[in-house]
């Protein structure tokens, strides 16, 4: 964690609060005391804040460092040197598509996860991606199991690889599942690409075939959050 990363972390969670409808950038300019414009242009990356900066936007939100401060993936049961465990947080979709990292406020519950299992995953992250957090997991809702069902259930946990945005085969010859940003959704999907089409594959024959187009700047690792490398399925 260095000053940039605190810098985005501030910005998402300000994000956060403006699509909430519980802060708007006019409000928070009347807060800090600055231009809307230079609230304005911080909010949309376009500029920095100083440190004194942002601990004007701290104190006006009523925010601390610590509430900030992603989940720390390095707390494993340092005891156990031989099955050490690492905390994986279950965030919603949203936060799993556009949080580089979780923040306190988008962990709905945690995980424990053996840290072998994690660290034996080989990346092939998007270039923008690569200062995100690497896993997170969401909880598959009913309308993300219905595609891939029986293979998913409701109420799976499935760990996210953010860090895998390729869509070169994980192993040969098997089909790889991914978790792809289709508009304001996430949908887990077997992919390929044909023609500038991403082709989202469910499991369900009884579910369609979807296509989605990638524009000429674009790519598909752009489209994909991460891929699905781990499933835990309640009993």
């Amino acid at each position: 964690m260095n000053f940039q990363h605190l810098h985005e972390l501030l910005r998402l969670e300000l994000l956060r609060r403006i699509d909430q409808g519980i802060l708007t950038g006019t409000k928070l300019a009347q807060q800090t005391k600055f231009q809307q414009a230079h609230i304005s242009n911080f909010l949309n990356k376009k500029r920095s804040l100083s440190l004194e900066g942002l601990d004007r936007v701290l104190a006006a939100q009523n925010l601390t460092v610590d509430q900030l401060l992603p989940v720390d993936l390095n707390a494993g049961d340092a005891g156990n040197d031989a099955d050490p465990m690492e905390t994986v947080p279950v965030v919603s979709s949203r936060a799993a598509m556009e949080s580089a990292f979780a923040t306190a406020s988008s962990v709905i519950e945690t995980m424990q996860v053996s840290a072998s299992r994690l660290q034996d995953n080989r990346s092939r992250p998007n270039p923008k991606r690569l200062h995100w957090q690497r896993f997170l997991a969401i909880r598959v809702d009913a309308q993300q199991a219905s595609a891939m069902e029986p293979m998913l259930g409701a109420g799976t946990i499935a760990v996210l690889d953010r860090h895998y945005n390729s869509l070169a085969p994980y192993r040969a010859h098997q089909p790889t599942l991914y978790g792809v940003r289709c508009g304001a959704a996430l949908l887990l999907r077997f992919v390929d690409f044909e023609e500038g089409r991403m082709i989202l594959r469910p499991y369900s024959r009884a579910f369609p075939i979807q296509l989605m187009s990638v524009g000429a700047e674009e790519s598909p690792s752009d489209y994909i959050v991460g891929r699905v490398c781990i499933l835990l399925s309640e009993l």
